[in-house]
């Protein structure tokens, strides 16, 4: 998994200005391999398409993987007729490899791409790049699985797309439908932060794409699509499946792990000047709630397990204090992964230090609850004391909230520059991308 550095923090989304005549706003690449017979079909009608209905200018970027039949001819012959037709060679195969090799060299600032076969209805085109062009959005994607999506495929195919979907919803915990459609696109300043930490150079590229910028915050519009399957596909439906799935183990023990600086994607808080100021704009409230009580929830249980195992050796002081200082630490280890969602292990002895202090405050009120039960009743029962110190935590859980929100896991961005530096686009003949090894 790639750990490159990255330029900073992404500037506000802002409205993508009006530009001159003849310098492009969307670039559409279309990934090619041995399309000889649909190559020429597919470019006339996407910039019949567009010349018509899309009121920036354009350019359309054939990339080549590798073709061995006639298709560099004819992708030649196209870029050598239309001016908004570029061609690109790359000596390897690899989806993947050839949207970052154009979209990294790329000079518009929306970036698209597009199967050859044209599977997806050209009309979902402009609802798709409109919220990337407004400053809505960060990245969009065509979804077949949308319920207004009209969709003409097998079943075979059918039940791989939505297992996929299954898969990646919980497993890595997606939330945008359709991962696999072959119709997206994203700001040329979001791909030029995001495309380093993207490891694939094959079909999985999408998915970690977009997994990484759903984890990062940034936000994914989704357009319900027209589709009709290829029957003659050359995509190997078995070993893109295994790959994929090799990727889904991949991505999800890097984000396990925290070994990707994600935080590096953030957005400042809306586009108006006045919002900039703010640094410090709390991370969902309610979605930190549910994830603290349910941490709250089984240390509960771990502890209350911890001290009943104890208690038939000791004190319930010493019980009460054992099963507490154990059930603390694997409490804050939880709710800094899953709650606040701190990655890696860069402060990880300072928080666990901070959280034996709001231990030291939760021992404090339940042993205080102790002594106040044993003050008051000779002889109190087992269940007493269970009853007694359940209610006991309940108040000490509030305050830990409290203090890891505000002291322990407060949300803290390190300023970085507002400006990312972009690449000047260029219009190679032939790009080698073979290993310098």
């Amino acid at each position: 998994m790639r750990t490159d550095s990255s330029p900073g923090t992404l500037p506000a989304r802002e409205h993508l200005p009006a530009t001159a005549a003849g310098t492009p706003v969307l670039d559409v690449v279309v990934p090619v391999y041995n399309e000889e017979r649909d190559l020429r079909r597919c470019v006339l009608r996407l910039r019949e398409h567009l010349a018509r209905t899309f009121p920036y200018a354009f350019r359309v970027t054939i990339a080549d993987n590798a073709s061995t039949d006639g298709t560099p001819l004819i992708a030649a012959e196209l870029a050598a007729h239309y001016p908004d037709v570029t061609n690109v060679r790359l000596e390897r195969k690899g989806r993947g490899r050839a949207l970052r090799t154009v979209w990294s060299a790329s000079d518009a600032p929306v970036l698209a791409y597009m199967d050859v076969d044209l599977s997806t209805d050209l009309n979902a085109l402009l609802p798709l790049v409109a919220p990337l062009i407004s400053g809505h959005s960060d990245l969009a994607i065509g979804s077949r699985l949308s319920r207004t999506s009209r969709v003409v495929r097998g079943p075979k195919r059918e039940f791989i797309s939505r297992a996929y979907n299954l898969i990646l919803r919980g497993s890595l915990q997606a939330r945008f439908s359709d991962a696999q459609c072959g119709f997206k696109a994203i700001r040329r300043e979001v791909a030029q932060v995001l495309l380093p930490l993207v490891e694939d150079t094959g079909w999985f590229f999408d998915t970690e794409m977009l997994v990484l910028a759903e984890r990062a915050g940034l936000r994914i519009h989704e357009v319900p699509v027209d589709w009709v399957d290829d029957p003659d596909s050359t995509v190997h439906i078995v070993r893109t499946a295994t790959d994929d799935l090799k990727g889904v183990w991949r991505v999800g023990r890097a984000l396990t792990t925290g070994s990707l600086p994600l935080d590096r994607l953030a957005r400042p808080f809306g586009d108006d000047p006045r919002d900039r100021e703010i640094t410090d704009v709390p991370k969902g409230l309610a979605r930190q709630l549910v994830g603290f009580c349910v941490v709250g929830g089984l240390s509960t249980l771990f502890y209350l397990l911890l001290y009943s195992g104890f208690r038939q050796f000791g004190g319930s002081q010493a019980a009460n204090a054992l099963a507490l200082l154990l059930s603390a630490l694997a409490n804050t280890a939880a709710n800094r992964r899953l709650t606040f969602g701190v990655r890696g292990r860069g402060g990880a002895v300072r928080h666990q230090a901070q959280g034996l202090v709001v231990f030291a405050i939760g021992l404090a009120l339940t042993s205080g609850s102790l002594a106040a039960l044993d003050a008051a009743t000779t002889n109190p029962g087992h269940t007493t004391e269970i009853a007694v110190l359940v209610v006991a935590n309940l108040a000490a859980t509030v305050l830990r909230f409290l203090l890891f929100r505000a002291w322990v896991f407060p949300d803290r961005r390190d300023p970085a520059p507002d400006l990312i530096p972009t690449a000047l686009y260029a219009e190679p003949t032939t790009i080698s991308t073979g290993d310098p090894r």
